[in-house]
């Protein structure tokens, strides 16, 4: 398989699910600047949408979207517990925070990301995100983890992205106005998975500082 990735972006999330998988995946490395990737190959010739990240398996077939790829690795090795079986309340759980995560947390992110552009919306967006990250911080009061005491794959997203906002704890990625550093309980769960082995591993094959 290979995963189309940007460094620090949202694929990070498929990428250290991988690495927690021991799967055999080829990192592949794209410039959305020019929608070219490390290999010279035309990026919308992978994915028509020109984003990332994107999931080309053995036989040719594509997955294109983030919350789907990390299900689909997940369930390749269920023994590994990233992801409850299908048709479980708890994987509809699962689900449900995933689609929190893509459409509430991730896009939130993006008028940030455009502040120049954004002008005055830019006041709405990162008071409504900071609600959001508000309430994950109080969902993790009394929880190791998002899903509870386990290590899912919606811990990899909110670890992807949360790695675009700033705290005196948070080696960020990205220069968005947005802090974290008081928001103790979110601070604890971030030093829990950033400790994991293949998180780390993910971090440094994207040329990342730890």
């Amino acid at each position: 398989m290979k995963l189309y990735y940007k460094q620090g972006a949202c694929s990070l999330s498929p990428h250290i699910v991988a690495n927690e998988l021991g799967l055999d995946v080829e990192f592949i490395k794209v410039d959305l600047k020019d929608h070219t990737t490390a290999e010279g190959k035309n990026f919308y010739k992978v994915n028509p949408h020109g984003y990332i990240p994107a999931l080309e398996l053995d036989n040719g077939d594509m997955l294109m979207e983030g919350i789907v790829i990390v299900q689909y690795l997940a369930d390749l090795k269920p023994e590994k517990d990233l992801a409850p079986a299908n048709g479980t309340f708890e994987r509809y759980k699962l689900q449900e925070m995933l689609a929190f995560l893509s459409t509430e947390i991730h896009k939130g992110f993006i008028p940030l990301f455009y502040a120049p552009s954004a002008g005055g919306y830019i006041e709405i967006a990162r008071p409504k995100l900071e609600q959001r990250y508000a309430w994950i911080n109080d969902h993790l009061a009394d929880k190791q983890f998002l899903m509870g005491d386990k290590f899912s794959v919606a811990d990899t997203y909110l670890f992807a992205v949360t790695g675009w906002g700033k705290a005196s704890w948070l080696k960020s990625y990205e220069d968005t106005s947005i802090h974290f550093d008081h928001l103790q309980h979110l601070q604890a769960w971030y030093e829990r998975v950033k400790s994991r082995a293949a998180v780390q591993k993910s971090i440094l094959e994207e040329g990342l500082d730890l």
